[in-house]
């Protein structure tokens, strides 16, 4: 039964397992919303850039109707046809480039902004009949199914409405002038195809929490997953343990000349240690040769074992050193008095006495909380 549960896929995907899967191409997509964006450009286009396109082929069709006899005489098809269409490109190609800027811009801001290059790359299930079959008539096949029946019926109803609309100005165009007819005609292509885009839209908004709830079913994580990735986050426990090793290894190298000339190592227990050593002839007062804590901490505890430094387990004494004294200092003078006491401790236990640890008091404006703050 755990086994079941820690594999069913029942919980909210993390936002790395969501970047790992758009790394892979795995990002919201939308197909009707490409087409939207499309059509709208190019509705857009015609809307506002028609009369240039006109103007061109009106230039075309008196051009090709006027020919004098050099024309006759000297008559090449194929001059003909480049100088006809040379005019017409640069307005097509515009709009085939405001289309396909539309259609990739839309996709790359519904994608969190990723291009995908590996989507681009032949997949062998893409001509795999029995894939095909099985996506056709599968549930996502139905789905796609039922989505292209309402988008066909949507689309259908807008030009149903728009026809009953502007079918009073059909026998008007048989008194206009042929001016009038195309710019009537064109008016009411264009307002057709604004008509269609927005519907367009709104399937496009209708399919965008579809995908969205796609993605995260398709995303969702079981226990194991997330143990699995909370473990590649965090690392191993033997991977972390080698890295505490190896930060360890690295301050017993900066530290081997200060332990060597210290006389006690205070510690709290392993969070914060602190070396310290008194010689009158070099300072009136004991002095702090290294301090630390984590790591280096611990790298103090394993030099002062390796050299036989006494190391004191006094928390108080240790965090109020750590906090109030730098390397290569002498201790406050409101600390005399406490270390004075565990120097008098560590020397009874180098002429091979025995004493019992005496009672350590450190003022109480000196006594700090793991974290340096003053304890109330």
């Amino acid at each position: 039964m755990s086994e079941e549960t820690s594999g069913e896929k029942s919980f909210a995907p993390t936002q790395k397992r969501k970047q790992d899967a758009a790394k892979k191409g795995d990002v919201l997509r939308s197909r009707d919303l490409a087409t939207a964006m499309a059509a709208l450009a190019g509705a857009a286009w015609l809307k506002f850039a028609g009369p240039w396109l006109f103007g061109v082929l009106a230039g075309d069709l008196q051009s090709g109707f006027t020919f004098d006899r050099a024309a006759i005489d000297d008559f090449a098809p194929g001059h003909m046809l480049i100088g006809a269409l040379a005019p017409v490109l640069p307005p097509v190609l515009l709009l085939g480039v405001l289309v396909i800027a539309a259609s990739i811009g839309s996709q790359l801001g519904f994608g969190e902004g990723r291009w995908m290059m590996g989507n681009l790359a032949p997949k062998a299930s893409r001509i795999n009949p029995a894939s095909g079959l099985k996506r056709i008539f599968g549930p996502q096949g139905l789905v796609e199914l039922g989505k292209g029946l309402l988008k066909a019926t949507l689309l259908g109803v807008i030009a149903w409405v728009w026809a009953r609309k502007h079918g009073d100005l059909l026998p008007t165009l048989s008194s206009a002038s042929l001016a009038g007819k195309i710019s009537l005609g064109w008016a009411s292509l264009t307002s057709l195809l604004f008509a269609l885009s927005a519907g367009l839209v709104l399937i496009a908004l209708i399919d965008f929490p579809i995908q969205w709830v796609r993605r995260f079913m398709r995303l969702r994580m079981s226990h194991q997953d997330l143990r699995d990735e909370n473990k590649e986050a965090e690392g191993s426990p033997e991977k972390k343990q080698a890295i505490r090793q190896r930060q360890r290894q690295i301050a017993k190298g900066g530290l081997h000349r200060a332990m060597r000339e210290a006389q006690f190592v205070v510690t709290n227990p392993t969070h914060f240690s602190v070396a310290m050593a008194y010689d009158p002839l070099k300072a009136s007062a004991p002095i702090v040769l290294a301090k630390g804590r984590g790591e280096k901490a611990l790298a103090m505890r394993e030099l002062a074992a390796e050299m036989a430094v006494p190391c004191l387990e006094i928390p108080a004494l240790a965090r109020s050193v750590y906090y109030t004294t730098r390397e290569n200092q002498m201790i406050r003078e409101e600390l005399y008095s406490a270390v004075a006491g565990v120097l008098a401790f560590v020397f009874a236990l180098k002429r091979g006495e025995t004493p019992g640890l005496p009672t350590i008091e450190v003022p109480v404006a000196l006594r700090f909380d793991a974290e340096g703050r003053l304890e109330t």
